[in-house]
Order: C-alpha cells, then structure tokens, then sequence
C-alpha cells in the first residue's frame, strides 16, 4: 500500500464484503440480534460486549448460557429478579468476569433503568450535554458505579480516565449508533452521530492499522484510539467506523 488512496479503496473493499448479515453468525453481535424490543437489545449488547474478548466461539456459548439465566429476556429479568433468581449467575464465569461481576453488572443495570430511563437515555443525554463520546465513556462508567461495588468488578468497565482503549465498550457503541441499513449494526441510538465515534481498538485491529500505516503509536491505548480515529476520519468523515469492519476482518478472518 503505498498511498492514501489505495489504502482508502482497499478498506472501502473490505468493509463492502464484510459489514453484511452473514458476519453475525460468527459474532458476538448475533446474541443482540435475537431480540426485537430496544431494551432487550441494547442490555444483551452491553453484556455481549462487556465479555467479548478471547475466542469468539467461546465468548458466544457462554452468552448464550447467560441469556438462558436470564430467562431470555433480559430486560424483565433486571427489572424484576429476587434474590433466587440472582444466585442463579452465582457459578456463571467467562474469563476473568464470573458470578460475583456478573450478578453486580445487573444490579446496576437495574439502577440505570430505574433512574436514569436506559442506557441509551443515559448516554445520549451525556452527549449532548458534552458533545463527546469520552464524555460518555466516563460518564457512563460514574453512573454504572454509583451504586455500592465489588472492588474487583471496576476492572470489567474500562476507564477511558486512565488511558484505556476501551475497545469493547466502543464496539458496543458502534453496534447501538451506526445507521447504515447493512443488517449488522442496530442504530438506536440517533442522537449520537456515527461521527463521533472511536474505533474499537484491540490486538487485530491495532495490528492491521499499523501494518496500513494508519497508526505508529505502539501500546493500544486510548491516545492510539484517537491516533487511528483521526486517520479514518479522513476517509470517511461522516462514518469512519465502519472501517472496523475492514480492519478486523483483515486480521481475524484474512490474517492479513
């Protein structure tokens, strides 16, 4: 690739073939997609996202055990769960995030919806008070916090504070935002515009930007995050996150 045009013609290929209904069925993106109502949906996003790293076939069993303790529908089973029901997630573990987080994770969303409407009403009313998405990055993490916390649970929700990418909440981001009528993401978020949003930044994507020349910051950080943004901005200003898909189809799927 030796310029900024065949890098932008080449990403424009790639984000055709791979930003289509047939990536849902090997992506977490797929366990949202099994519902119809918006609360549903952005509640299984969120999950998804949040346990979203490690091997894809992996990270989708074990969402697919979680929505069957959540009686598969997530939202009624927030709002309205005892006790019993939440010893049910006691033993439910992916990784790092087990019963204790994951038993936390819906106390808190139970607060969001009782309190501050959704987590779309949430965030969307932090950007347009702040007209950014590190505002909501941050934001959202104060809110998600507000209530009384396991110590080892604040590792489960990045702190764009601190310099993290925040790569999986910025996935689910895009998944709620983008509006493109490909089938893949969901665009319920409308007063949110795509351009405003970051990359989701991981080890593939971080890989292949650098190999592109979109990105010489080293570590996956929240400064590389913004390094990688900006260069796709410059494609495609209005939409510069749909070359995530390209990106992350180049590494994952082409092992470019």
């Amino acid at each position: 690739m030796t310029s900024i045009e065949s890098i932008k013609e080449f990403l424009d290929e790639k984000v055709d073939r791979y930003n289509h209904p047939d990536f849902i069925e090997s992506d977490p993106i797929q366990i949202p997609h099994l519902f119809s109502d918006k609360y549903n949906i952005e509640i299984s996003a969120f999950l998804a996202s949040t346990i979203a790293w490690g091997q894809r076939v992996t990270i989708i069993k074990n969402l697919q055990k979680l929505m069957v303790l959540m009686d598969h529908a997530p939202y009624d089973f927030i709002m309205n769960h005892s006790e019993n029901d939440l010893d049910r997630l006691s033993y439910f573990k992916h990784r790092t995030f087990n019963g204790v987080d994951c038993k936390f994770f819906i106390k808190s969303l139970k607060n969001i919806y009782s309190n501050h409407g959704s987590i779309g009403d949430l965030v969307q009313a932090i950007f347009i008070e702040k007209k950014s998405v590190f505002s909501i990055l941050s934001g959202f993490r104060e809110v998600f916090f507000e209530i009384e916390y396991p110590e080892r649970t604040q590792k489960h929700f990045s702190n764009v504070l601190k310099g993290a990418s925040a790569k999986r909440l910025n996935m689910y981001f895009r998944w709620m935002v983008r509006n493109d009528n490909r089938g893949v993401d969901f665009g319920l978020w409308r007063k949110i515009p795509m351009a405003e949003l970051y990359l989701p930044l991981d080890v593939h994507t971080g890989n292949i930007a650098r190999k592109l020349g979109l990105l010489k910051r080293k570590q996956n950080d929240w400064k590389a995050v913004e390094e990688v943004t900006c260069k796709l901005r410059s494609f495609d200003p209005v939409d510069p996150v749909k070359y995530d898909f390209a990106l992350f189809g180049l590494g994952v799927f082409e092992k470019f």
